[in-house]
């Protein structure tokens, strides 16, 4: 792995979890990851109603005797609660915003109702500085969500000061684990005073890699986070990355990881290749592991990030329970379509060019570059009162062509709609599905789904400075 800045390393699609793609990142300035764990909600009765409040917080992010930083807080805590609901039913939820700037939370992988999506200036108004919101979501799958700011214009300071999260729909036959543990990774810019450095909607940084922090927790605290758990354990691993822009990948040591949902969805049980997971801001895993029987073991995941971040590390202590023979595996969301009738398919396409160039010693090269607006998709930027990139009915397959022309890998995520990745020669595509893909610098790639939801939806960078100079764009189904 390459610890140049934002210039991951090139390997084969196949060879990276079969086409989802890989990067390296800038090694940190301080290295770190998490004790505190976000507080897990009861399950929610039909129609449960709770509040959700965004405000300035203080809390160590470096350990003792590192100072508190000033961030802003969901309820008081980064991250936010995991909010946790049965599939079907419906979780009503007011988001209040105690904060300076406009908010609407995303609900990042949730196929629900276009009003719901969660982007202020585009799927709602942004909810103002004093004012309060409710959500009202259904989610029809099971799977693991992530919930963070999105608004036009405005996303990189509250999700960069630490307004994230994470909603667990639960299967209703789930398979049995001992632990079901939540795992968020964040990253902060911050100084030595510990203090986070200036947000600019005009710095440099948006026109490459994006706001790369300085310092990594999970669930909020500093690495690793060390989870005891009896010999012989099976647990649950739900990892999601609210990173700004840190694209990286894990490695999973001492234990045989196996991937049950890609981005919530189910997928085949598989075992990722050498050990490790591409890992872009928006991504997420679900993974069971089985502990070893002796005691004192340990399990580690670990972020690829300069000589490696250890990020969870699970031993084993206590009384031994007896090893799970349940099999590794989710029943597959009922509401996704098995095939993609390619032949008929509208096929749109997405070019994105423009940043800042990256020289041989790699710098960035900014001659020419307006970094306020320093990207272009399809020649222009997001514009909400323009035209759509296309309009279709109801069912209709879409096959969407997305060309990096950019030096960076660009994480594209589709709003309200979970895609196959096609394999190059549209003869098949990958048996898992996405909502967000990596396009490698250079390359083109080609999604597949069934535009089966109604309504206006994003076509977004998960790079939040990025999208907030216009990285996205959207489409429509009537």
């Amino acid at each position: 792995m390459s610890d140049q800045p934002d210039r991951p390393a090139r390997p084969t699609r196949r060879a990276a979890l079969a086409g989802l793609g890989s990067a390296a990142a800038l090694p940190f300035a301080s290295r770190a990851v998490a004790q505190a764990q976000p507080g897990a909600a009861a399950p929610a009765p039909e129609s449960a109603a709770r509040l959700l409040t965004a405000a300035p917080a203080k809390a160590r992010l470096r350990p003792a005797p590192a100072v508190e930083s000033e961030i802003w807080a969901f309820d008081g805590a980064t991250p936010g609660p995991a909010l946790r609901i049965k599939q079907g039913q419906t979780l009503r939820l007011t988001v209040a915003n105690r904060t300076a700037s406009p908010l609407a939370l995303h609900w990042h992988g949730l196929r629900g109702d276009a009003a719901m999506d969660g982007v202020g200036g585009f799927s709602q108004p942004p909810i103002a500085p004093g004012e309060s919101f409710e959500y009202r979501l259904k989610p029809p799958d099971s799977g693991t969500v992530l919930y963070r700011p999105l608004v036009l214009g405005g996303s990189s300071e509250p999700a960069g000061r630490g307004l994230s999260g994470m909603l667990v729909v639960e299967e209703t036959d789930p398979p049995p684990v001992d632990l079901d543990l939540p795992v968020l990774v964040t990253d902060w810019l911050l100084g030595d005073d510990n203090a986070l450095q200036p947000f600019s909607p005009t710095s440099a940084d948006g026109a490459g890699a994006g706001r790369l922090g300085s310092w990594v927790t999970v669930n909020g605290g500093s690495p690793p986070q060390r989870v005891p758990v009896a010999p012989g354990a099976r647990v649950r691993l739900r990892l999601a990355n609210a990173c700004n822009a840190r694209i990286m990948r894990l490695r999973f040591d001492g234990i045989k990881a196996v991937v049950i949902a890609v981005d919530g969805q189910p997928t085949e049980s598989f075992e990722p290749v050498r050990s490790q997971l591409p890992f872009a801001p928006g991504t997420r895993y679900d993974l069971l592991v089985d502990m070893p029987t002796d005691a004192g073991a340990t399990a580690i995941v670990t972020a690829l990030v300069g000589s490696g971040v250890p990020l969870v590390r699970l031993v084993t202590d206590g009384a031994s329970k007896p090893v799970s023979t349940a099999p590794m595996a989710l029943k597959a969301n009922p509401t996704l379509p098995a095939a993609v009738r390619l032949q008929d398919a509208h096929r749109p396409q997405i070019v994105i060019e423009g940043g800042a160039k990256v020289s041989a010693d790699f710098k960035l090269d900014m001659a020419g570059i307006d970094p306020a607006l320093p990207w272009r998709i399809n020649g222009g930027v997001g514009d909400a009162s323009a035209k759509p990139l296309f309009s279709v009915k109801r069912g209709t397959p879409v096959v969407l062509a997305i060309e990096n022309k950019t030096a960076f890998f660009q994480p594209i995520h589709v709003h309200g709609h979970s895609f196959r990745l096609l394999h190059p020669l549209d003869d098949g595509w990958e048996p898992y599905f996405l909502d967000t893909v990596q396009i490698p610098d250079g390359k083109r790639l080609h999604i597949a789904f069934i535009a089966e939801n109604p309504g206006r939806w994003l076509i977004s960078s998960t790079v939040l400075e990025r999208f907030d100079r216009g990285l996205w764009s959207w489409f429509e189904v009537t």
